[in-house]
């Protein structure tokens, strides 16, 4: 498969599903406390292109997590659909949505710094503080129109 290639996803009980194209087949997990917290361990998501498609959207239930992103999920099965940025067009899709591709390389791992002891990967990754992501936000989105 090539990126960037169209993907298909669903909640566990099929009453909303997501079509969206991932940037990369690079996976990223995120240690901050609230996926942590969201999930009951660290988020494991991939980037999508601005056009994620949402299906059953009458099922999705958007929580505002801060002051700069939002959470959504299947308001029936509770199922994690997407974490995204209110400005900047950024979209992080669990990538266990995306079944139909086992090639994924986990590359980095964000708010390392709040990774707690417990638990560690294998695969040597890419480890970004929270202060450093940040840094790169605004790097990257400077100039921009959605200051």
């Amino acid at each position: 498969m090539h990126f960037p290639a169209p993907m298909t996803g669903r909640c566990l009980c099929g009453a909303v599903s997501l079509g969206a194209t991932p940037n990369s087949p690079h996976v990223a997990v995120c240690h901050c406390d609230i996926c942590r917290r969201w999930g009951g361990g660290p988020l494991l998501a991939v980037e999508c292109d601005d056009d994620v498609v949402v299906n059953g959207e009458d099922h999705v239930v958007v929580f505002a997590s801060s002051d700069w992103a939002e959470r959504g999920f299947c308001r029936e099965c509770g199922t994690h659909l997407f974490y995204r940025l209110r400005q900047g067009g950024h979209t992080a899709i669990p990538v266990g949505l995306f079944q139909e591709y086992e090639n994924w390389q986990l590359t980095q791992q964000l708010f390392i710094e709040r990774k707690p002891s417990f638990y560690s990967f294998a695969e040597k990754t890419r480890h970004v503080t929270g202060e450093e992501l940040f840094a790169e936000f605004l790097a990257n989105h400077s100039g921009s129109d959605s200051t």
